[in-house]
């Protein structure tokens, strides 16, 4: 192990978000990034990023959960479903869930963060906000003062959340989008980019940006959007 890093950790996932950690977390934190694993049919090499690159059913054997942590690194697709049964398997297996958070966003020290989150840079996070678990936040955005970011969602760049808002589970919030404050969002929301939301959402309902319409999770439109950008 590098002398300067003080734990090891291995990555899920060898997509787009696992170049990314391993990029992030070998920069930028205290792990070093010792291998790879995915599901076993999506291994077919030896290596990844010039690491070992194991099948997840060997993982226990080779990596223990008392000398290693994990990290599961998977995109939003299926409203985060998919990253969140991966990171429940993980954690069925005994491992920790490390979190990253970007030394270059603005934070203070009583920030309540989950496990497994991914945080990127340039981030304004005033006091009192509390993150969940598996949540991953792409860069430049403002989580406003008592905010609360339920488990499992995604927040993509650009996004302005005001102060005493709740954010529920699964959720999708798009670029450039703003939040106002004392709003409650359900579960497995979908906002788009651009949208403006001055009011509760209900849970699985989808916010329009442009239009600023509001569609409940069991309309017609609000199925079909789901189903493009999340492949449900």
């Amino acid at each position: 192990m590098n002398e300067e890093k003080s734990k090891n950790l291995v990555i899920f996932g060898t997509g787009e978000i696992g170049e990314l950690a391993h990029y992030y977390f070998t920069n930028d934190s205290d792990y070093e990034v010792v291998a790879f694993t995915a599901d076993d049919e999506f291994v077919e090499s030896d290596t990844f990023q010039g690491l070992p690159f194991i099948p997840l059913s060997s993982l226990v054997e080779k990596y223990s959960p008392q000398k290693y942590d994990v990290h599961v690194a998977l995109s939003f697709m299926k409203l985060n479903q998919t990253r969140a049964e991966k990171y429940y398997k993980i954690k069925e297996l005994g491992y920790k869930l490390a979190s990253y958070v970007c030394s270059k966003s603005v934070y203070w020290p009583d920030l309540n963060i989950g496990d497994n989150c991914f945080i990127l840079e340039n981030q304004t996070i005033q006091p009192t906000v509390k993150i969940g678990n598996n949540v991953m936040i792409w860069s430049g955005n403002h989580l406003g003062h008592r905010g609360v970011i339920g488990d499992h969602t995604y927040i993509s760049s650009h996004v302005c959340i005001a102060g005493y808002v709740t954010i529920g589970t699964h959720c999708f919030i798009g670029i450039n989008s703003t939040i106002r404050d004392f709003i409650k969002i359900g579960n497995s929301v979908f906002i788009a980019m651009d949208a403006s939301v001055t009011r509760d959402l209900e849970d699985g309902s989808v916010a329009l940006g442009a239009t600023g319409e509001i569609l409940p999770d069991d309309s017609r439109t609000a199925m079909k959007i789901k189903k493009k950008y999340f492949r449900l």
